[in-house]
């Protein structure tokens, strides 16, 4: 694949900068680190081209904060000025890193998404008769720097943005050279991109006819059950041995007994939310109805909140649970 060249100047130029600024403050619009910035948004502009073109660009000064949902995950937040420097990475590198997935490799692409990935996984399971799920041991905390370097200098031959792209990966560590931040919109392309050697090992390799990903999380469909063990093992050792990544345990089902999938179980002909997920969807229902009656939310922020909840909730069968959720909030 040919490597992509002379970016920085792109990356640096005046209207992609304050497309990025706009782009970082979405759902951002009343923070006070966000109104700091646009006061003086033509000088904070003009600063961070010129620390472009000079290749001395700030990054690492991170706020840390955990949250539970539903898992227990530290989020690294950058300063606001950094995360509008991720957007203009982003904004011109997003092609070249979409160009080298497969298409059914779901997160962090134009018209994919979850449920993209949610409707291909049904289409699978009605087809096959057997899955295997697999998903990694703690990944980002475990993306290996030295490979992520080398997978990125392999896709961009331009040295001014791949010393940017050095810079934020040197900025976290876990260990001595392991890891990148959840939270930076650098670390989502990071993780996607680091994977699809995998998927490429996976559909050119192993001939699986029936592959998804999404981030980290894996499926493989068949309907030869020892052939799709095999295959599995062979990836297996290829992920731990080239990409350094461990495995939670592996899951070897029918999928008549439903594929566990990004919070959901798909059966061939119907899907369910997972326990856990029913449990989120009314705990946040809870809470978020308890902001509105409180007054910490106006009605467009619990609307904010609550349409994608309903959504999440809505793409399974879920009638009867949401009818019940709502005869408690309104009793």
């Amino acid at each position: 694949m040919k490597r992509a060249g002379y970016l920085m100047r792109n990356i640096a130029d005046t209207a992609n900068l304050y497309l990025a600024f706009v782009k970082a403050r979405k759902t951002k619009q009343a923070q006070s680190t966000v109104l700091d910035y646009e006061k003086c948004l033509d000088a904070n502009v003009c600063q961070l081209k010129n620390q472009l073109l000079t290749n001395s660009v700030v990054v690492g000064n991170y706020h840390y904060f955990t949250i539970s949902d539903p898992k227990v995950r530290q989020i690294c937040a950058a300063p606001f000025g950094e995360r509008v420097l991720h957007h203009a990475l982003m904004n011109v590198c997003h092609p070249f890193f979409d160009k080298h997935l497969i298409s059914d490799t779901y997160a962090t692409r134009k018209n994919k998404g979850t449920y993209s990935a949610l409707d291909r996984a049904r289409q699978y399971a009605h087809a096959y008769s057997y899955y295997v799920k697999m998903d990694i041991r703690k990944y980002f905390d475990n993306i290996d720097h030295g490979i992520l370097k080398q997978q990125l200098s392999g896709l961009f031959k331009d040295q001014a943005l791949l010393a940017v792209f050095d810079m934020i990966i040197n900025s976290y560590h876990v260990g001595e050279t392991k890891g990148v931040p959840i939270g930076n919109l650098t670390s989502q392309y990071f993780a996607n991109h680091y994977l699809s050697a995998a998927d490429h090992f996976a559909k050119e390799n192993l001939k699986i006819p029936a592959y998804i990903r999404y981030m980290d999380d894996m499926l493989f469909f068949g309907n030869n059950k020892s052939e799709l063990l095999l295959k599995t093992k062979l990836f297996v050792g290829f992920v731990e041995q080239t990409l350094q990544l461990g495995f939670k345990p592996i899951v070897y089902a029918s999928t008549t007994e439903g594929v566990v999938f990004l919070g959901y179980k798909i059966y061939p002909h119907h899907v369910k939310l997972n326990l856990r997920s029913k449990t989120r969807f009314k705990t946040k229902m809870i809470e978020y109805d308890n902001n509105l009656q409180l007054g910490k939310w106006n009605p467009y922020q619990y609307q904010q909140h609550v349409m994608p909840l309903l959504a999440f909730a809505q793409y399974a069968d879920t009638l009867q649970l949401r009818i019940k959720t709502m005869k408690a909030l309104s009793g």
